[in-house]
């Protein structure tokens, strides 16, 4: 298994009580570092204004980057959600969260090696032309789309268990009938879309979990919401939108899972894509704010990824 990340995401700085902060990142370096994993760690390269344009416009993005401070924070929403900050050092960190999925992408096609994504800041929530939820570019659409022009595959899945809904993945793939789109997600909460008759044409499944929901009933609504019909979907790929805020002890939202059930989750999805992608996953980064679900829960999910024997 491999491990994309990058000093530059250690760099971004969004103010002092911001739950998507660098300790984040190190607290999974360091669990997997003192953990029995096998892993081969690769630098995060620098994405290409080209291949993100596949996904978002190079004129959004370049107005996003003309945004970056030269010293201090700032936000780029209004309220109520002015929490999508970006920094000085905010470039090459978007730039190389985006850039691992691409190289990712570039592994698991050439040498069939599972890949997960230690980046920050995340992307689901970034929509084709807005920035929000902590997110710039949609990490993981654009190497859905690299993987289709580059490598001609046809069918791809994204399976979110990020306890919010990836309403930018959503958006830029709602009418396409060539990515599948599945996410269990507390609902109602931020961003406030997911409700389940959120179609798409036949290719989004939406499951809507509710406050206090304990590991047990999310596995289950997860395999007949999510997990069937991306069986029935038959992808070459699967893609993962890997947040670990579902945890009990996660500040940020209300479902009651245990570090363990990320390991259920994730051999679940495995063993989906042993059917009808030959294996082939690719895991990102999403949300997941307490430290220690977050360590654990990561430590569960790369067991849950890794081959079996």
């Amino acid at each position: 298994m491999i491990i994309y990340s990058h000093n530059d995401c250690l760099k971004k700085f969004n103010g002092k009580a911001h739950p998507e902060r660098k300790e984040r990142l190190e607290s999974i370096i360091s669990s997997v570092k003192s953990s029995n994993l096998k892993v081969k760690y690769k630098e995060a390269p620098l994405a290409d204004l080209e291949t993100i344009a596949l996904v978002h416009p190079k004129k959004h993005i370049e107005k996003i980057f003309s945004n970056i401070p030269k010293d201090g924070i700032v936000g780029v929403e209004k309220e109520p959600y002015a929490d999508t900050m970006l920094c000085p050092n905010s470039k090459n960190a978007i730039l190389r969260s985006c850039g691992a999925g691409i190289a990712a992408s570039n592994d698991l096609m050439k040498k069939n090696e599972r890949v997960f994504c230690a980046v920050r800041p995340p992307g689901h929530h970034a929509e084709t032309m807005r920035a929000n939820g902590f997110c710039f570019i949609n990490n993981i659409a654009v190497s859905a789309r690299y993987l289709q022009k580059k490598y001609d595959v046809n069918k791809i899945a994204i399976i979110d268990f990020d306890v919010h809904h990836g309403n930018g993945t959503q958006e830029i793939f709602y009418k396409d009938h060539s990515v599948a789109y599945g996410s269990s997600h507390e609902f109602p909460l931020f961003p406030g879309t997911g409700a389940e008759n959120e179609k798409g044409v036949g290719n989004i499944f939406n499951a809507t979990l509710k406050a206090g929901l304990t590991g047990k009933d999310f596995i289950e609504i997860f395999d007949q919401k999510v997990l069937r019909p991306i069986d029935r979907f038959k992808p070459e790929v699967i893609l993962i939108s890997a947040g670990f805020d579902a945890h009990k002890r996660d500040p940020l939202a209300n479902i009651n899972l245990e570090s363990e059930d990320f390991f259920k989750i994730t051999k679940n999805i495995v063993d989906l894509a042993k059917i009808h992608s030959e294996g082939r996953v690719i895991s990102f980064l999403e949300g997941g704010y307490d430290l220690q679900a977050l360590s654990e829960g990561i430590i569960e999910h790369l067991n849950g990824l890794k081959p079996h024997i």
